[in-house]
């Protein structure tokens, strides 16, 4: 009669006068009730999500009378981009018939300026605040803090008087301003809390090799800083872009942003309503947004996640 001996070994295996048998952990499956639970989930609120633009999209490429006589859920008979050039170069926005390009490159003219100015002063701000603490610092932060939580309304008529005073009301100077007024504090806060996660050795480091207050920020802070500067880049191309308010009251009707010029079309008195033309109107309005965030989503993640929103 023959007997085995068997005893433990490392690495989970079971030595036998037969060879060394491999004992380890079972391999979880893959679908378990669990994942199939949060994933049936996750793909639920996708369609919920993504089916509006879906039928956005779908009737854009449609002609009218299949849009009247056909199904609002099925693609296309015969697909055509007509309504895209009509919606870009000549549907009508009030008395002008241009389309929505006029209104896109005041977007453009908007927004640059807007988004760089504010961020380059937020981010010094954020700096100082952290960095070079003065005498009141804190009753400033808390001033800007404030500040952000205001709601816009009820800044519109004192910002209308400040604006007709300087000359500049109703030209893309005036939203210009506004914007890069009230994106200061809450970019402030974003950067302050993200400089305050870095460590201070690098600016004691550096103050003490006689380093000054632009050359730490320029050469030190700033390229460490590329997470926390797409954060910023994207909230503010995504608020001003999409700002309507502002555009309206402060810009003057030769220089609305586009989604003053998509609120105008898609309102029109004027026939009756195209609404493969409208579609293709908002689609393109809400187009630079995304493609901003889908372009530097992951860094903005990371920019979050390393400091962001921390307090």
């Amino acid at each position: 009669m023959t007997q085995t001996t068997s005893m433990a070994a490392p690495g989970n295996v079971t030595a036998t006068r037969n060879g060394v048998e491999p004992r380890g952990q079972r391999p979880k499956p893959f679908f378990t009730p669990r994942k199939i639970v949060i994933y049936s989930i996750l793909v639920l609120f996708s369609f919920y999500f993504l089916f509006p633009l879906y039928v956005m999209i779908m009737t854009s490429f449609k002609t009218m009378p299949e849009i009247r006589f056909g199904n609002i859920f099925a693609p296309p008979i015969a697909w055509t981009g007509e309504a895209w050039i009509k919606a870009w170069s000549s549907a009508c926005t009030g008395l002008n018939c241009n389309g929505l390009a006029p209104g896109f490159w005041n977007s453009v003219q908007i927004t640059v300026p807007s988004t760089i100015v504010s961020i380059f002063i937020a981010a010094v701000n954020g700096y100082a605040l952290v960095n070079w603490r003065f005498k009141g610092s804190e009753i400033f932060f808390a001033i800007l803090i404030f500040g952000s939580f205001i709601p816009y309304q009820v800044m519109l008529y004192p910002l209308v008087i400040l604006t007709r005073e300087l000359g500049i009301f109703g030209s893309l100077w005036a939203v210009i301003l506004v914007h890069t007024i009230f994106g200061m504090p809450i970019l402030t806060l974003l950067f302050r809390n993200y400089f305050a996660s870095l460590p201070q050795e690098l600016f004691k480091a550096a103050r003490v090799d006689g380093a000054g207050f632009w050359r730490i920020f320029f050469e030190i802070m700033l390229p460490m800083s590329l997470p926390i500067f797409v954060v910023a880049l994207i909230l503010q191309i995504t608020g001003i872009w999409n700002d309507f308010l502002f555009g309206v009251v402060f810009a003057g009707n030769q220089n609305y942003p586009m989604t003053v010029q998509l609120n105008n079309i898609v309102n029109s008195a004027q026939g009756s309503p195209e609404y493969n033309v409208n579609m293709a109107a908002t689609i393109l309005t809400g187009l630079v947004p995304l493609i901003v965030y889908f372009v530097s989503g992951k860094l903005f993640v990371r920019g979050v996640a390393a400091g962001a929103v921390k307090g």
